[in-house]
């Protein structure tokens, strides 16, 4: 498994909830590539429950779609944007856990269009939430030129 190097981590102005470093209220996601798929592992935070003990569902979400749009950065590496998001929530995901565990890869892709499998686990390994994502994703050049895309490696490329 290698580490994913963010691109955008000492860019003035980068704030993005789900992965910037330097947000405060943010989620301060790291990916790792595992073969196909993209990893992540978070600490959940009871500052983001919804219920007692019990992660909001928009922060699930949040974390299902940010390891989605890392999938497009870095397999296809390109810039994309969620058209849309089908979750489904299995069993409740606990704050009192130490860590979640987040799985993303490509289940098809048709053109610019592409279709993502995300999964979050919980501590025991449990599959608590699991969305599907399309991306409508941008040629690289249009990437480049207008979405501030950086291309996205791993530590040691």
């Amino acid at each position: 498994m290698k580490k994913i190097i963010n691109p955008w981590g000492e860019i003035e102005g980068y704030n993005c909830f789900g992965c910037a470093p330097q947000n405060p209220s943010g989620l301060h996601m790291e990916f790792y590539e595992d073969g196909d798929d993209i990893v992540s592992f978070w600490h959940p935070d009871g500052k983001y429950q919804g219920w007692l003990n019990t992660l909001h569902g928009g922060i699930q979400a949040v974390l299902l779609d940010e390891i989605c749009g890392w999938v497009i950065m870095r397999k296809l590496q390109t810039a994309g944007v969620t058209s849309k998001m089908e979750t489904r929530y299995l069993k409740p995901v606990h704050t009192t856990d130490n860590m979640l565990t987040l799985r993303a890869s490509i289940r098809e892709q048709r053109r610019n269009i592409v279709t993502i499998d995300a999964s979050l686990f919980n501590e025991a390994g449990e599959i608590c939430t699991q969305a599907v994502c399309t991306y409508f994703t941008f040629s690289r050049e249009k990437a480049l030129q207008d979405m501030h895309f950086h291309e996205c490696k791993t530590e040691g490329e």
